[in-house]
């Protein structure tokens, strides 16, 4: 048990180092989420409210579920891709490695750099554009958004069961553009017609945003919210599984 241990801890420092290098995470987790905060934040102006909070709050929600959900796509999905195509999955095999702690490893490190991610923008909101906030809504929201990253770290795993890295590496990136874009990050639901919010209502990412929206402005989150997130967690885990398992008996 303890040898596991050891091995866990070992793989998931490795995987956190490799992922903190990669300058495409870090150019769509954290400098663009951060740019498009002020540069948004900015042209609409501070005083702003949108959904019962002020906009530079609202905002800062919108920009950090887009970093996680950047995250969670472009660093798991073509990571694993690629591993698996250059063989190196089959390799850890021969290891004392177990898969279940090789996969669970990535699936740590990138938690890891989400609450990072969190940190930093909830920082940013705090120290750069004063938001006051109790600090419980802070914490909450925190937490939610930590719950919340489940269906896109499954999305991400989904995308690495394919074997054209290069393929998923831009369908990372135009997933996370088109969920953010649709789901209301970028534009809010109240500013798009009708035919739109149906479509924004029924993504993971409007969800994601919005049960810390609503912590933001002192509400309960609809019961239905975190329902969708666990059905779209489910969904993308079961269709990964049956890729996997379809190639295990190719193989």
């Amino acid at each position: 048990m303890n040898a596991y241990i050891r091995m866990w801890k070992a793989q998931s420092g490795a995987e956190l180092l490799r992922t903190m290098r990669n300058r495409r995470f870090f150019m769509l987790g954290i400098v663009m989420p951060v740019m498009l905060y002020f540069v948004f934040v900015a042209s609409v102006g501070d005083n702003v409210q949108i959904g019962g909070i002020d906009w530079k709050a609202y905002y800062l929600i919108s920009m950090t579920a887009f970093g996680i959900i950047g995250s969670s796509l472009n660093s798991l999905g073509p990571r694993l891709s690629q591993e698996r195509t250059q063989g190196w999955a089959k390799w850890l095999r021969t290891t004392p490695l177990p898969n279940s702690a090789y996969l669970f490893s990535k699936i740590l490190a990138q938690a890891a750099i989400h609450v990072g991610i969190i940190v930093l923008m909830f920082a940013v909101g705090i120290l750069v554009k004063h938001i006051h906030m109790p600090a419980h809504f802070w914490l909450e929201s925190a937490l939610w958004l930590l719950f919340g990253m489940i269906p896109f770290l499954a999305l991400g795993t989904l995308l690495g069961t394919f074997d054209a890295p290069e393929v998923v590496t831009v369908l990372s990136t135009v997933l996370q553009m088109m969920l953010s874009l649709l789901g209301g990050l970028w534009t809010p639901t109240e500013q798009m017609p009708a035919w739109l919010v149906n479509v924004a209502h029924a993504l993971p990412s409007y969800r994601f945003a919005e049960g810390a929206w609503n912590i933001m402005a002192g509400r309960a989150i609809p019961w239905e919210t975190p329902a969708i997130l666990l059905g779209y967690a489910a969904v993308f885990i079961l269709l990964a599984v049956w890729r996997l398992s379809r190639k295990g008996a190719r193989a």
